[in-house]
């Protein structure tokens, strides 16, 4: 074992490329994963739930859209696929994890729209038409509260945010602490498990 996560700034994990194809809305994708990196050897099943059952945007979106904790990019490339208007931010703390974002937005021919970036380097003004999000769980409860709670204020006013939580790991509590916090909160779907949460001012 190896002190690695996926939220490992630096993963000194032998990154062993592979390759995970998934479709999404009739699409095909075929994008490069390694070792080190969130869900390395598949489409994560929440994620799945995410892009089968939230409103990926369409053609009239013009974004910016935020992708938060990108792993090596299937959300953000399937964003910027949908939505060929928008910029798409790709933001992970792992550097493998961006470094195959770039490479699999260039692979799917939407690098020009992908601006792959560690949190620290998002704009700080950057107002986001959405976010998604399979938020990273496993770093705790109190630092993916920090984590919700320095993205979702940058909501523009008609912004909305698309979640999925597994429900046995906190999927209900965190609809309700988002609640608490003032946000209005749709359980859009549920499947397999998971809660796709859909979430505005």
């Amino acid at each position: 074992m190896t002190g690695d996560h996926y939220f490992t700034a630096e993963p000194t994990t032998p990154a062993r490329p592979r390759e995970v194809e998934f479709s999404v809305a009739g699409r095909d994708y075929t994008l490069t994963s390694a070792a080190g990196v969130f869900s390395a050897d598949r489409l994560d099943p929440g994620t799945a739930v995410l892009l089968r059952k939230a409103e990926l945007p369409t053609a009239g979106t013009t974004g910016p859209l935020l992708d938060v904790g990108c792993g090596f990019g299937p959300i953000t490339c399937v964003l910027a696929t949908s939505a060929p208007s928008a910029t798409v931010w790709a933001v992970d703390v792992n550097e493998r994890a961006r470094e195959l974002t770039a490479a699999n937005a260039a692979r799917v021919g939407v690098a020009d729209r992908v601006r792959v970036a560690a949190p620290d380097d998002v704009p700080a003004d950057l107002s986001l038409a959405q976010i998604w999000s399979n938020p990273p769980i496993h770093i705790g409860k109190a630092e993916l509260h920090e984590l919700l709670l320095r993205w979702l204020p940058r909501l523009a006013p008609d912004g909305v945010a698309w979640l999925v939580v597994a429900r046995h790991l906190g999927g209900d509590s965190l609809h309700r602490w988002l609640i608490e916090q003032g946000w209005q909160v749709e359980r859009h779907a549920s499947q397999k498990g998971y809660r796709v949460l859909r979430v505005t001012r």
